[in-house]
């Protein structure tokens, strides 16, 4: 058993080779989907300034913050002048109000890096974690918010996902709900911590969450009312058979709308986030994403920066989402002295490993292959042709991995096998008079020998590489 003095720090791990395979390849894809869209890549450092992001979370988010404390002769103050990157969205204002005049008008990047949240860890969750970003900055259109929602729904069906949801909803939308229901401002965000365990609690956790929390009295039925029709017609909707090309969703989506615009009436800011959502049903439907979204006015998401439309993707058997984000008009305000339309999405590539490791989503080959050929070294004299050969076969594309020792042929045989390597090139005395080198595929044990000049053919004809 590992002995405590080995293991990492809670919520954080180590990344052994096939582990870090899935990661890089589930980035690779990432990025080729978003920079099909246009979107640049930023990077920015893991620490800042402690005053950058405390008061941007809102006051659960600020209890997570990894603090840095002084160093040196200020170390015994016991205070901190530095912290851990807790998200990429608020390293992402400070950079658009630092170089404002450099930055185009409508600034579209991707970010993938690490995170730090002093979070209890569970499955999926841990303390240390990637973001893969994608945020346009500069326009109120909600053209961007459709846009944010292609992109990541491409990104997830690149990696293979088929039966995941696209959650929207809004939050003045929720102002308005929440307003038209006689819930008291400063009850808001209780009410919403409450209304966002709906998905999980359903409709009497919810109620319970709202007695505890204070909310008990006609505005909490009025809620409760509310929400339930959603509840029941979304069940109303499973029961039925709509038959082939009835687009189930849509109606489901067009009758929220409907429920909406009547609890919420004259209401101008609950109003104009109707609006808003159905303009970006309406854009959505160009690129046909329009069918995995689901309206759901009971998600909140947590952060307190968010001044618009909200967005998470979650697939069935996994508790929370693959991804969230939404619109924070103010947030880059907070530097710059000015708003700036912003909005943005997030993946959470652990979570995706996760679930495409549980449901075997990586090939075989990318998980335990780390070349493509082993070349074996026959004895002490044929050290420096083996190297050749794999320089040969390296200046072809191929991945190469040289034994390193003049080791009986059955261990290095043995070598490949355990580190998943399929094929062997082997350069005896009888292969290097002929001009010719041996083949062995570890996967069926068949061994033949081609020209010197042929093992590239030979290796990707038969991988399939």
């Amino acid at each position: 058993m590992p002995s405590a003095k080995t293991q990492p720090a809670r919520g954080m791990r180590d990344f052994l080779p096939a582990d870090v395979r899935k990661r890089e390849y589930v980035i690779r894809v990432i990025k080729e989907v978003y920079e099909c869209y246009g979107f640049e890549p930023l990077e920015t450092p893991a620490v800042e300034n402690i005053e950058t992001l405390m008061g941007k979370y809102g006051e659960e988010g600020n209890q997570l913050i990894f603090k840095i404390l002084k160093r040196g002769e200020h170390e015994k103050t016991g205070e901190a002048d530095l912290a851990l990157r807790y998200d990429l969205t608020v390293p992402l204002a400070r950079v658009v109000a630092q170089y404002q005049n450099e930055l185009p008008k409508f600034f579209k990047r991707y970010q993938i890096q690490p995170v730090w949240r002093a979070d209890r860890p569970a499955r999926g969750r841990f303390r240390e974690f990637y973001q893969c970003d994608v945020d346009v900055l500069g326009s109120r259109s909600m053209v961007v918010e459709a846009e944010l929602i292609a992109a990541a729904s491409d990104a997830l069906v690149a990696l293979g996902f088929d039966d995941f949801t696209i959650r929207l909803n809004h939050r003045q939308v929720l102002t308005g709900i929440l307003d038209q229901a006689g819930v008291s401002r400063e009850k808001h965000d209780d009410a919403l911590i409450a209304l966002d365990k709906m998905d999980k609690a359903g409709p009497e956790g919810v109620a319970r969450e709202l007695n505890d929390r204070g909310i008990v009295d006609e505005s909490a039925v009025k809620l409760m009312h509310f929400f339930e029709g959603l509840v029941g017609a979304q069940h109303a909707l499973d029961l039925v058979d709509f038959g082939d090309g009835i687009d189930v969703q849509g109606a489901y989506n067009t009758d929220v709308l409907g429920r909406l615009v009547e609890f919420i009436g004259s209401h101008e800011m609950g109003a104009s986030g109707v609006d808003d959502l159905r303009q970006i049903l309406q854009f959505a439907k160009a690129s046909s994403v329009d069918q995995r979204i689901k309206l759901d006015p009971t998600l909140a998401r947590g952060l307190a920066y968010y001044t618009g439309a909200i967005i998470e993707m979650n697939v069935a058997d996994l508790v929370g989402s693959l991804g969230g984000g939404g619109r924070y008009d103010n947030l880059v305000g907070m530097f710059l002295g000015r708003d700036v339309p912003a909005c943005g999405f997030s993946l959470g590539l652990e979570r995706i490993v996760v679930v495409m490791s549980e449901r075997d989503m990586f090939s075989a080959q990318l998980v335990s292959s780390p070349a493509d050929v082993m070349v074996t070294i026959w004895n002490e004299d044929s050290i420096s042709e083996s190297i050749a050969l794999a320089d040969e076969l390296r200046n072809k594309g191929l991945r190469v991995d040289v034994y390193p020792e003049a080791d009986k042929l059955a261990k290095q045989f043995k070598y490949a096998s355990a580190r998943g390597i399929q094929f062997v090139a082997v350069l005896g005395e009888d292969e290097r008079l002929r001009g010719e080198v041996a083949i062995k595929d570890m996967r069926s044990g068949e061994q033949t020998s081609v020209k010197r000049t042929d093992v590239e053919n030979a290796v990707r004809k038969r991988g399939r590489i």
